[in-house]
């Protein structure tokens, strides 16, 4: 799911930024560090939204090397995939155990336990598919896919889906 999210970055800056333009460049590189990235707690931070509206502190000097440190609020939209989710993705290898697709930026994997029992894995296509009677899943397909799990680590985000409901599978 989308959200709209406010959230908070510290950056530092050395004394060589320092002056009239240091705004701008606190803007550009939050810009540059946050978006499209996966935060554990938010999900990934697909766009930094007001790129005006960017609130910089007043700062507070390092002690010990000149630089600053600035708190810089801003808000984003967020995509958090979440349980029962369903969404469209685009498969990126296939072997005997399951596949591969992204949605975006996640990945995630379909067992063979997690696929219709109609479709069988025929290595000797090229490329390597599942192949049933009425469809294909090979690489480059599009499959709509419902998350029945996730995992979250630090900076990266993996699911687990399903291909074996009602109204899910190619596109």
């Amino acid at each position: 799911m989308f959200f709209l999210k406010d959230l908070t970055l510290s950056i530092t800056l050395q004394p060589t930024y320092f002056g009239p333009t240091m705004h701008s460049y606190l803007r550009s590189r939050l810009l540059e560090d946050v978006e499209g990235t996966c935060s554990g707690e938010y999900g990934y931070i697909i766009c930094v939204m007001d790129g005006m509206r960017i609130e910089v502190d007043k700062g507070r000097v390092i002690p010990g090397n000149g630089g600053a440190e600035f708190l810089v609020k801003y808000r984003a939209i967020v995509w958090k995939p979440f349980k029962g989710e369903v969404v469209d993705a685009v498969v990126t290898s296939v072997n005997n155990i399951g596949f591969f697709a992204d949605v975006g930026p996640l990945s995630v994997f379909v067992s063979t336990k997690l696929i219709p029992s109609d479709m069988r894995f025929d290595p000797n296509l090229n490329p390597p598919a599942y192949v049933s009677e009425d469809q294909t899943i090979e690489k480059g397909s599009r499959v709509r896919l419902k998350i029945v799990g996730t995992r979250v680590d630090v900076s990266e985000m993996f699911a687990i889906g399903s291909i074996k409901e009602d109204y899910l599978g190619v596109l």
